[in-house]
């Protein structure tokens, strides 16, 4: 009896709890302005797609600890706590049409409550109710029902939110001729992805996963029965497809998608060098835009055809010096840091930070780094008689950098100085007692993470066409930070996975850019409360964090495994 009260006590807090995110999302003006976003045309937008996932997120909390239970009783707790969740939006949708709500809630419009009410204003205050009932059982059904009969259903689900959400520039890219033109009109109407393409989308998902999930074991088993010279064979032949495919996206998707992706690069950049401190060495540093800001304004100086330049430089040429110079800013900011720690070190840092941008922006330096009125005039780089002028052209420059700087990230890490950046990273005394020398590894640190942020900076640099010192806040630091703990750190995969979900999607949602600090708060919390390992973690830090129960399977190879032992003793 003590567990049956217990699974009803955890359906009444999950029904609590997310009726609460959902009164949350329509009055901070989420639901509202999502509307306007339309996932399926005629059926569902993206406002009240949050309001659904708010009722299935109480059906799935009310699933949890339902090992041994029967489905009835298990959908009984969903329908009560999605019940809960539609009370709450009722509720408000009463008070709302009763009361006058604007002059202390301004999201709180006669819009809203009739988004809630679907269309129907107090006289459909009931509806909520109902409409959580349902999806709260969907959610719960859908947590009950054995993982190779859910994996394509949400596979199915999110294949058509992410066509739904990104059907603009879908469009954009299947064009208007051939194949491609018959492709689209068979999914969008004009006003975007129609009923019927929602359910082809769904479908191919659907019979995708399924059959993935029925053959990729045997696939996987062929696969290690195969001569080692034959897997690396087709190792190099994926990558080679997966090569290919990156040096298409220009072609394919224009000069927006291309920006999009040098700004996903750019930050990629940033979170690999801060990677080497945050996630190698453990070291916080919460100052890391300078170094962004000064290989910025090294290339800027020494390429500029304007009035600060100083030497005339190629890209190439400055580029090389652009990197030095921010490693020995590294150098530089980690000599007097040496002996601190934590919470001290992060405020060390953000202060070397606001030095930097307050020194570009001063009278005193003024006549060679240009004050507020920046570095103009900086040339965009050249190859023979080919210039890489536009996003297209710089995304292949991004590509390659980022290309290059994991891979020496990959040998640093399995290196003897990586092993002693893990060990520093776990406990500083136990490294220096088993003969670390962590004046060295510190400074090196600093100095490698500080040439990666030069390299972003650089070509910032030479994309902007001009160097200010309003673009390096204080903000760059903490989004880098940021997506190194969605992804993961201490992974490579995890920072530019971070970069994809935290810069590009935004970029690609622009219409939604006052919600943009909330939305990043809103990933920080989830992350860290359902993965604080991050969504793809090294195998040391998610063997750390994970507390599911048991040893997680490394995703990593056993040399490296191996390497990381020092730092989990």
């Amino acid at each position: 009896m003590s567990a049956e009260r217990e699974r009803w006590g955890n359906a009444l807090r999950a029904g609590l709890v997310w009726g609460g995110v959902a009164v949350f999302l329509a009055l901070v003006g989420l639901v509202e302005a999502f509307a306007a976003r339309q996932v399926i045309v005629g059926v569902v937008s993206l406002g009240l797609a949050l309001l659904v996932l708010a009722g299935l997120g109480a059906g799935y909390q009310a699933a949890q600890q339902q090992a041994g239970a029967s489905l009835a009783p298990a959908l009984l707790r969903g329908v009560l706590a999605g019940l809960l969740a539609g009370a709450a939006v009722s509720v408000l949708v009463v008070v709302g049409g009763l009361v006058n709500l604007r002059p202390m809630l301004v999201s709180a419009s006669p819009e809203l409550f009739l988004l809630l009410s679907f269309g129907r204003g107090l006289a459909g205050w009931y509806l909520p109710l109902l409409a959580g009932a349902v999806v709260g059982a969907i959610g719960t059904a859908a947590t009950v029902l054995a993982g190779p009969a859910r994996r394509p259903i949400l596979a199915g689900v999110a294949w058509v939110l992410g066509v739904g959400l990104f059907q603009e520039l879908l469009q954009i890219m299947l064009g208007t001729e051939g194949i491609r033109s018959a492709l689209r009109e068979a999914l969008f109407d004009p006003d975007g992805l129609s009923s019927r393409g929602a359910m082809v989308v769904f479908l191919v998902a659907w019979t995708a996963s399924t059959l993935w999930a029925r053959r990729g074991a045997a696939s996987r088993q062929w696969f290690a029965a195969r001569p080692a010279s034959q897997q690396r064979g087709l190792r190099l032949l994926a990558l080679g497809a997966g090569v290919g495919a990156l040096l298409m996206v220009p072609v394919l998707t224009g000069p927006f998608l291309s920006q999009v992706m040098v700004l996903v690069g750019l930050f990629a950049l940033l979170g690999l060098g801060l990677n080497v401190v945050v996630g190698f060495a453990g070291l916080l540093d919460l100052g890391y835009v300078a170094f962004f800001a000064i290989g910025a304004y090294a290339v800027g100086l020494l390429t500029s055809t304007g009035q600060h330049g100083i030497l005339h430089l190629s890209f190439w040429t400055a580029v090389p010096i652009a990197m030095v110079v921010s490693m020995i800013a590294g150098v530089f900011l980690g000599i007097p840091v040496l002996k601190i720690r934590g919470d001290y070190l992060a405020i060390v840092t953000l202060g070397f930070g606001e030095i930097i941008r307050l020194l570009v922006l001063s009278d005193f330096l003024r006549p060679w780094l240009g004050g507020s009125q920046g570095v103009l005039s900086i040339p965009k780089p050249t190859i023979g008689g080919f210039e890489f002028a536009g996003p297209e052209q710089l995304f292949y420059i991004t590509l390659v950098s980022c290309a290059l700087v994991v891979f020496v990230a990959l040998r640093l890490r399995d290196s003897r100085l990586g092993r002693a950046w893990m060990a520093m990273r776990e406990d500083e005394d136990v490294a220096e007692a088993m003969g670390i020398n962590l004046v060295n590894v510190k400074l090196l640190a600093f100095g490698i993470g500080a040439t990666f942020g030069g390299l972003s900076g650089a070509i910032f640099a030479v994309m902007i066409g001009s160097v200010f010192p309003h673009s390096f806040q204080f903000l760059i630091s903490i989004n880098v930070l940021s997506l190194i703990i969605v992804g993961g750190m201490g992974s490579m995969p995890g920072v530019v996975l971070g970069s994809l979900v935290l810069i590009g999607l935004p970029e690609l949602l622009r219409e939604f850019a006052d919600y943009r600090f909330l939305v990043y708060g809103a990933a920080l919390v989830v992350t860290m409360q359902l993965r604080p390992e991050g969504l793809l973690p090294a195998a040391v830090l998610q063997r750390e964090l994970h507390t599911a129960g048991g040893e997680v399977p490394s995703r990593e190879p056993a040399a490296v495994a191996g390497a990381n032992q020092p730092g989990e003793g």
